[in-house]
């Protein structure tokens, strides 16, 4: 007998179920017009994506530092670069004083991370060194020559960078010029959309992508949440708050600033990049469904 039956209608189907993210609020505190296409990528997962920026990048206090060593270009061996930031304020520099990068011609250039050395290919200068493991540490283990009578020019922010390198630059017997390119400041406010998620507890993950946005993250909260509970102690309340929420660094010096500050960092990057930490969070998603 033939079967009069008919088929069943078809569920509805939603591919955006079937994400690792779905469901899941992360808050990023990536820099003013530099987080969009990190937003997209975990968007691009299932995750509801809130915008919390605890850094902006500006000019330095005084360009003289930058503007005179620009002027001395052809005497320096190296051009050490560790930033997009950096990148883009050297170059903005040199143009505005009406060089280009044919100046560059006999320097060498030393960058760290891919993000870093797109950056640099996007004004047509391929990188002569990047260092295996994506951050600044490596630069001087790995370096690719001896850097004993090299003169080295390090743009840089303006206050509160790492010492490190110049140091250990300087031990290997570099001569150095580290310059202000750029200055990192902490906004002066919270998104509401920001402050009404952490106030609420509906974050499920906050991602740091710098020890600088650990740092400006903890004094903007201070702004917004009582400053401290009955023994006079915010770092509590702070915990308090950001209790079950993972704490995912991009790296092992946000991961040192995470622990100091919030006494723990629950997730790290295998590659230090923001890819890297797109992948850290979704495996810690998976690991942790709940």
């Amino acid at each position: 007998m033939a079967n009069n039956l008919s088929p069943s209608p078809s569920l509805p189907f939603s591919p955006s179920s079937t994400l690792p993210l779905t469901g899941k609020t992360i808050l990023v505190t990536r820099s003013v017009g530099q987080s969009s296409q990190f937003c997209l990528s975990l968007q691009a997962e299932g995750a509801n994506v809130i915008e919390m920026p605890t850094l902006e990048i500006c000019p330095p206090s005084s360009w003289s530092g930058l503007d005179k060593a620009i002027s001395q270009i052809s005497e320096f061996d190296w051009l050490i670069l560790t930033s997009t930031n950096g990148i883009d304020y050297f170059f903005e520099r040199l143009m505005a004083l009406g060089k280009d990068v044919r100046g560059l011609i006999n320097l060498k250039i030393a960058v760290v991370g891919e993000k870093t050395a797109q950056s640099l290919k996007q004004r047509c200068l391929q990188a002569d060194f990047i260092p295996p493991n994506f951050v600044a540490d490596s630069l001087v283990s790995a370096f690719p020559e001896e850097l004993a009578n090299k003169k080295i020019l390090f743009p840089t922010v303006e206050s509160g960078g790492r010492e490190l390198l110049e140091k250990e630059f300087t031990a290997k017997g570099a001569e150095v010029t580290k310059v202000a390119a750029y200055q990192s400041c902490c906004p002066s406010s919270i998104p509401a959309t920001a402050e009404l998620a952490l106030q609420s507890g509906v974050v499920d993950v906050i991602t740091f992508a710098s020890s600088k946005t650990v740092q400006f993250f903890c004094q903007l909260v201070a702004t917004v949440f009582p400053q401290e509970d009955s023994n006079g102690n915010f770092s509590e309340v702070l915990a308090k708050y950001l209790e079950g929420v993972c704490i995912a660094s991009i790296g092992p010096q946000t991961s040192k600033t995470c622990l100091e500050l919030f006494g723990r960092v629950d997730v790290e990057a295998e590659e230090y990049t923001l890819d890297g930490l797109t992948e850290a969070v979704v495996d810690w998603v998976k690991n942790h469904p709940e």
